[in-house]
């Protein structure tokens, strides 16, 4: 719209009574916005200005100026922001990620068709046809574009992401950018799942690759209609990418023993869990059935594999989810007559697996990158990173440099990743398992009154020992007073306290009866020394 110069008719100052009504019409069109956040966008003292243009085809649009930059425009009694205000509240609009080389188009006025979105690990954002949306660059969460969905999400994903997808309204570098202070946009890191060489499409506007996949076919069903949702995965270049984001490697094996409907049912359900896990928010319920699927599902299909519901034992995507409804992972309802949706999901359901050891989860990932080819050609030390490893071990700063990463490197930040556990085991009993690190026995050497020495023991209960039984042996042993005191500094721990340096006595108890290993006892160096014969 603003491609190319306007004319402007007028620029007064605004009234008090228009100044209440914009900050009315912003509240009511930008709901997400807060009472401080609109008072900073409409000022109530500052300057501001209202200028009445004409566009070059004609249209006639009021904008709205602050501190030299415009800041919203109104075009047929309908408000838009500028993208000078898109840079202070960047999650304003739903946002859609573009490459840079499309930048040029949508400024010389180009709408903005399918095949140049990137489509991020997160799935595209939600909208219906004629919502306002904006419209951001590669690796910059800062919106470069405003625009009106052509269609919605379901229909973009379902038309294989082709043909005009935004009409777009306005532009950075466009004219009424240019009648600001033409500043640039700042950068604003993307989301942690959003890398900046994933996309979903067989792009006409690219760089400089092409793309190599195959096509991946989804059959979506639902009780009473069928459809069919196409998507395109490809090798990953700065061009030109594919989602493809997933909890694990299903590849076809031929020495696998499963049958092809098991191995199905198995991805079926892992791109189902991953789906809730990382993609669906509290905020997208209700969710329509086909929605998780096309949207999210799909998009947790590892590459090289093809998600066929007909395949599985369900046959179809309903008695699936009321497979996990029974397994009260979800509740679905019939909102409309033959229209299905999510409307609760119990987040803290148990999905995860069992617990594991650092060897064993070493092996997983070592399995993991050779099977789908992730070590490096040139330097078998290095591993390529796929969209499940950046997803899984690198930080926010880093989803954009970081491509490889050495065997050390990897394999410990997997572990430093997840969650630290430990399990203790004793006879006769079933293991008791723990978060956390488990803290070693703590044995100190402590001055009380008339400089008397006493031996200070912590963090038997975390043995299975119970600290007065404990104290009873020491003290019937030693001859020497005991008592049990809770810990300083804590509420449920206990400690016991032996008169005189009673570690020799200790040690014994603990190393050759209990049999508990010596590196979690700290503290036995400091048994007395044997006196010298003479």
């Amino acid at each position: 719209m603003f491609a190319k110069a306007f004319r402007v008719k007028s620029n007064t100052a605004i009234k008090g009574s228009d100044r209440r009504k914009l900050r009315a019409d912003v509240t009511a069109v930008f709901p997400t916005l807060g009472t401080d956040q609109v008072s900073e966008l409409v000022p109530g003292k500052e300057e501001l200005n209202i200028v009445k243009l004409y566009a070059h085809r004609g249209d006639a649009v009021t904008v709205y100026v602050s501190g030299g930059n415009p800041i919203l425009f109104e075009l047929e009694k309908n408000l838009y922001p500028t993208v000078y205000t898109l840079w202070s509240y960047p999650d304003l609009l739903p946002t859609f990620t573009t490459w840079p080389l499309v930048l040029e188009k949508l400024v010389g006025g180009a709408d903005l068709m399918l095949p140049g979105l990137v489509v991020p690990p997160a799935g595209l954002p939600q909208v219906q046809k004629g919502d306002l949306c904006a419209i951001a660059l590669v690796g910059n969460r800062a919106p470069v574009a405003i625009g009106v969905a052509a269609m919605s999400t379901a229909e973009m994903l379902t038309s294989g992401l082709k043909g005009r997808g935004f009409s777009v309204l306005h532009t950075y570098q466009d004219h009424l950018w240019r009648s600001g202070d033409k500043s640039s946009p700042p950068s604003i890191a993307p989301l942690a799942l959003d890398p900046p060489d994933l996309s979903e499409e067989k792009g006409s506007v690219q760089a400089d690759t092409t793309l190599q996949g195959d096509m991946r076919r989804l059959t979506l069903e639902g009780e009473e209609e069928e459809g069919e949702v196409q998507q395109r995965c490809g090798e990953k270049s700065l061009s030109e990418a594919t989602e493809d984001p997933s909890v694990g490697s299903l590849n076809p094996d031929p020495t696998d023993s499963k049958t092809l409907q098991e191995q199905m049912d198995e991805l079926l359900q892992r791109c189902f869990l991953c789906a809730l896990k990382y993609r669906v928010k509290k905020a997208d319920l209700p969710l329509l059935t086909s929605t998780l699927l096309g949207s999210h599902m799909f998009s947790c299909c590892p590459e090289g594999r093809q998600l066929d519901i007909k395949k599985s034992s369900y046959k179809k995507l309903s008695k699936f989810l009321q497979h996990m409804q029974q397994e009260q992972i979800i509740q679905v309802q019939e909102l409309s007559k033959g229209v299905e949706s999510i409307v609760a999901v119990d987040w803290k359901h148990p999905r995860k697996g069992s617990i594991l050891e650092g060897s064993e989860v070493r092996t997983i990932v070592i399995n993991y990158a050779k099977k789908n080819d992730l070590v490096d050609a040139d330097n078998k030390n290095l591993v390529k990173l796929d969209p499940i490893l950046c997803d899984c071990i690198l930080e926010k700063g880093e989803q954009h440099t970081v491509m490889k990463l050495p065997w050390d490197s990897l394999l410990n930040r997997c572990l430093e990743k997840l969650q630290p556990a430990y399990q203790v085991t004793f006879p006769g009993q079933e293991p008791i398992v723990k978060k956390g690190k488990i803290c070693p026995i703590d044995i100190t050497l402590a001055q009380r009154a008339s400089n008397k020495k006493v031996t200070v023991v912590r963090n038997l209960e975390a043995y299975g020992l119970d600290p007065c039984s404990v104290a009873t042996i020491l003290q019937q042993r030693c001859q020497a007073s005991t008592t049990v005191t809770p810990a300083s500094g804590t509420k449920d721990i206990l400690q016991v306290q032996i008169q005189g340096n009673q570690i020799h006595h200790l040690g014994r108890l603990l190393l050759e009866e209990y049999r508990l290993p010596r590196k979690h006892i700290q503290g036995l160096e400091k048994a007395p020394k044997p006196g010298k014969k003479k």
